[in-house]
């Protein structure tokens, strides 16, 4: 499904990233990198689909689950203007952005990995997610405590310093409440991202995070 060439490209861009740079080679942005990067998508629907049916693999051009290769500069000190990696996120069919429940992958040399959850989602979602969590911390141990998925999957994200207020500090999931995030990531080499084998590794992956998916959508009273 991928190649060497998408690396190539990629690791160019990163020395080259300018706009001049960028449309002369805009030809091979399209054949060696959007272009396998959509047949994964359209590829990987069918296993996503075994997983939960509720989220979406959408393989079009613009506004599918593929992110736009363009930085949005405007609050930020870099003001490079393109990605030097590629992002794909598979997010639930009620989801309106990136903050949405989804699975996620990020394609770039050296660092590749995929990932799933809940990232920075609003006061109302991070507030129920709480909630589940303080009334079931036993449940959401569970989902994120599995042998296998711990060996895979490093969770991360940002935290408060102090439980959130509502929470008593001495709750038994107090350093899961502290959460503003609720991902976790998996890596992956070079070599297992270009292998033929990649969309069945990708969906090994993504079913361990299955338990803390579940639970995150029904903290959100989303159907799985």
């Amino acid at each position: 499904m991928f190649g060497p060439e998408l690396f190539a490209f990629l690791d160019q861009l990163a020395r080259n990233n300018r706009r001049e740079w960028f449309q002369a080679n805009r030809s091979r942005f399209e054949e060696d990198v959007r272009a396998p990067v959509l047949r994964f998508i359209e590829a990987f629907a069918p296993r996503l689909h075994r997983i939960s049916d509720r989220f979406v693999a959408d393989s079009r051009p613009s506004g599918g689950s593929m992110f736009r290769i363009h930085r949005d500069t405007r609050f930020s000190r870099d003001k490079s203007p393109y990605k030097t990696w590629v992002a794909v996120q598979f997010r639930h069919v009620q989801g309106r952005d990136v903050h949405a429940p989804g699975f996620y992958l990020h394609i770039q040399p050296r660092n590749t990995f995929a990932g799933a959850g809940l990232w920075h989602p609003d006061r109302t979602v991070l507030a129920q997610v709480r909630e589940a969590i303080a009334d079931t911390p036993d449940r959401w141990r569970h989902a994120v405590g599995g042998r296998t998925f711990r060996a895979r999957f490093e969770r991360t994200g940002d935290a408060l310093k102090r439980v959130p207020r509502g929470f008593p500090a001495d709750h038994p999931a107090a350093d899961e409440l502290r959460r503003k995030d609720f991902i976790a990531l998996t890596r992956f080499d070079d070599d297992e991202l270009f292998a033929t084998t990649f969309l069945t590794s990708l969906a090994g992956r993504f079913r361990l995070a299955v338990p803390m998916m579940q639970f995150l959508t029904n903290a959100m009273a989303l159907p799985w």
